[in-house]
Formats: C-alpha cells, sequence, structure tokens
C-alpha cells in the first residue's frame, strides 16, 4: 500500500484540477435584429440564405440538385448568398461548412430524416400553401401495434365538416420513403395543405387519409443495421412483410373501431413513394380484396426485391384488372435510384395486359418534384365514380 498509494494520489490530483474553460461560440450581435442573420424568401421568390459562422474558412449552399452556391463572408461573420427569382415550391438545401454537411440552424423547418442532414424552405404561391379555406384536422394516434408487438405513431387527417356522426368515408393510406420519418409526408409532402387546397376547390372526393410510417424498426427489420450494398435483399423484404401485418392487423381494424369508414375495397387506397412504393405493391396485390386503388411513385418493384405475394398476383392479370378501380405508377426520367425497378413494372403490367395510368415527369429524378405532383393528380381521381 505504501508504494501504490502515491500514484493513486497523483492520479487523483491530475483528474480532480481545474477544468480548462472553453470559449462558447460566437452569437450575431445583440444590438441587430436577428433577421439580419437568418435565411428568408424576399418577395419576387428569391432566396437570400445567411449563416452565421465566423470561424468558417468556406461556406456555401446545395440547393436541391443544383450545383453548390459558394457564400460571401461579411466583416462581421455572416456568411449569405441571394438566388435569383424562384418558382413557387418547397426546396430542399443545406450548408457545406469546410467540407461539414450542415442543416440550417436559424430556421425552423429541417427535413424529416432519420439522420437529419437537410433543410426546407418554402417559397409561397402554390398548392402548398397554407390558404384561407376551411381546414382538416390532423391528429397523430398512437396506436399498440400488436403485428409489431410495439407502440406506433400515425397521423390521420380527416377532411373538413368530418364527424363523429358523418357517412362512412374511404380511407387513403399513405406511405413515406426510405431513410424519412412518419411527419416526412405532413412536413416535406405538405400532404395537409394540400388536402385542404383540392378539397375547397371541389377537385377530390371527401376522404380520411392514414399516414403511417414506412418503417417497421422491428429487431429483424431496422434500417440502420443494414449495409447499403445489401439492404434491398435483405431489410426490405423483412419490412414490407412486418408493414403489412401492421397494416392488416392494426391500422385497418383500429380505422374501423375508432372512425366512421367504409368497408369495401372501392372505399380503400394505398399509395406509396419509393420504398412506399414498393409497400403499396406488397399490400395492395396480396390484398386485391382490401383495396381497390393503388398507387406506386418511384417505387422499387420485384424488379430488384422480388416478392412471391405479388409475383403471384402478377400472373393472375384477369383479377388485378378484375379488382382495382385504378392502379397508377409514376416516376422521375431521371431517376437513377428506382427507374429500373419501375421500367421492369412497366415492362411487366405490359406483358400481363394489367390495366394501369403511367405518368412521367420529364428531367427529374428521385425527388420530392416528382411525388407530391403524383400524388395531387391522384387525389383527384381516387375514389370518384
Amino acid at each position: 500500500m505504501r508504494l501504490i498509494l502515491p500514484y493513486v494520489l497523483a492520479a487523483t490530483c491530475i483528474v480532480s484540477g481545474p477544468a480548462m474553460a472553453i470559449d462558447p461560440p460566437a452569437a450575431p450581435p445583440a444590438d441587430r435584429p436577428l433577421s439580419e442573420f437568418v435565411t428568408s424568401v424576399g418577395k419576387d421568390g428569391s432566396i437570400t440564405f445567411r449563416l452565421f459562422a465566423p470561424s468558417a474558412k468556406a461556406v456555401s449552399v446545395v440547393l436541391g440538385s443544383r450545383a453548390p452556391l459558394e457564400m460571401t463572408k461579411a466583416e462581421n461573420g455572416l456568411w449569405s448568398v441571394k438566388t435569383e427569382a424562384l418558382k413557387p415550391n418547397l426546396y430542399e438545401y443545406y450548408f457545406n461548412i469546410d467540407g461539414f454537411r450542415s442543416i440550417d440552424t436559424g430556421t425552423n423547418m429541417p427535413k424529416p430524416q432519420r439522420q437529419v442532414n437537410t433543410s426546407l424552405v418554402l417559397v409561397p404561391g402554390s398548392i402548398l400553401d397554407i390558404r384561407d379555406v376551411p381546414h382538416g384536422e390532423l391528429r397523430l394516434v398512437t396506436i399498440p401495434s400488436k403485428a409489431l408487438k410495439s407502440q406506433r405513431q400515425t397521423y390521420v387527417y380527416t377532411p373538413p365538416g368530418y364527424s363523429d356522426i358523418s357517412k362512412p368515408l374511404p380511407v387513403l393510406y399513405l406511405y413515406h420513403g426510405f431513410g424519412d420519418t412518419v411527419d416526412s409526408w405532413v412536413t416535406q409532402g405538405r400532404a395537409p395543405q394540400m388536402l385542404d387546397n383540392l378539397f375547397a376547390e371541389k377537385k377530390m372526393e371527401p376522404m380520411i387519409v392514414v399516414i403511417p410510417d414506412t418503417e417497421s424498426d422491428t429487431p429483424e427489420a431496422t434500417p440502420e443495421n443494414f449495409p447499403t450494398a445489401d439492404r434491398r435483399k435483405t431489410f426490405y423484404p423483412a419490412n414490407a412483410d412486418a408493414i403489412d401485418r401492421e397494416l392488416v392487423e392494426d391500422l385497418i381494424p383500429y380505422m374501423k373501431t375508432h372512425y366512421r369508414v367504409r368497408d369495401d375495397a372501392d372505399g380503400r387506397a394505398l399509395v406509396g413513394l419509393s420504398q412506399g412504393g414498393y409497400q403499396a405493391l406488397v399490400s395492395g396485390l396480396t390484398h386485391l380484396g382490401t383495396f381497390g386503388w393503388i398507387a406506386n411513385f418511384s417505387g422499387v418493384s420485384t424488379t430488384t426485391v422480388p416478392n412471391k405475394g405479388v409475383e403471384a398476383a402478377l400472373n393472375t392479370p384477369e383479377k388485378i384488372n378484375e379488382s382495382l378501380r385504378n392502379f397508377t405508377v409514376t416516376v422521375g426520367t431521371q431517376d437513377q435510384v428506382t427507374g429500373k425497378d419501375i421500367a421492369g413494372l412497366k415492362s411487366t403490367l405490359d406483358e400481363k395486359k394489367i390495366k394501369y395510368d403511367y405518368v412521367e415527369y420529364k428531367g427529374l429524378g428521385h425527388e420530392m418534384d416528382v411525388w407530391r405532383p403524383s400524388l395531387e393528380a391522384f387525389l383527384q381521381k381516387v375514389f370518384k365514380k
């Protein structure tokens, strides 16, 4: 003990010594309004990107698929750049700060993602705006999922005028894509605004829209646990099976119990983008007596992710044509993510003589500028006689 004790005391002195003071990051000057230091949209539709980063050496902003916009630094440490007038839309962007990708910490609209690295900015003047019209009600409900053995959060949109004594309404189930969250169709897709505005213009039928989480997060199907190279052949099938069970065993029964909804196939639609498009195929085609409307926006297909249920259904084209009121497929012509999937699906549908609506968005890739217009168009035809 006599030999060891001095070393223990010495170590204790080192650990318990005074900590080095760390200066907090610089903040914008207190005598100036904060609006001078944060991103804003001009009346002409231009966007002025701003970032207060006095210590940064180089900052640029990446707006959508555009080339990076180099920002200039003022003496007060503010970086900024102004775009030309942009058309009304919801745009994605992020900052590159000395090689580090960052959201815009000066705004309140991050893109809903499992790993957040992008911000959103709205240039007003489109169907995505919050207009002075009657508004539906958007609820975030927590559903005990027996199929997944977990508590699951799901959005439910009911149209203006809906009440517990309303006549039964049709239901559209709307799935998001890979890497996104249950908030994606709400925040980035702007589905509630789109529904309110189309309803006010009498362009769509009254309906209830259910927006679930496309990720099951079960032990055997958690996205982050799969290498990117193996994701489609391993994660997608397991997750699609789990989400299908949740849909049939939990979501549809929940809606029948808690809302006045139709209980016929023509009164149910299944829609999804990308990974959610694959889910629409899997659940829609394997439950033809449950759903009468299916839409796949830039979705993964059995071209890259085989599914026995889907393939069996595709081999009964007469049954599909008889069961479905509408089968919609859309894609951007420059889609490098699921373009081959949609091409393969289209070829199969043509070969089997299965009826479907097909829409290409010229010059666009795997992006919301395909999926929001796809939803807008689909909402105007679904559930109509």
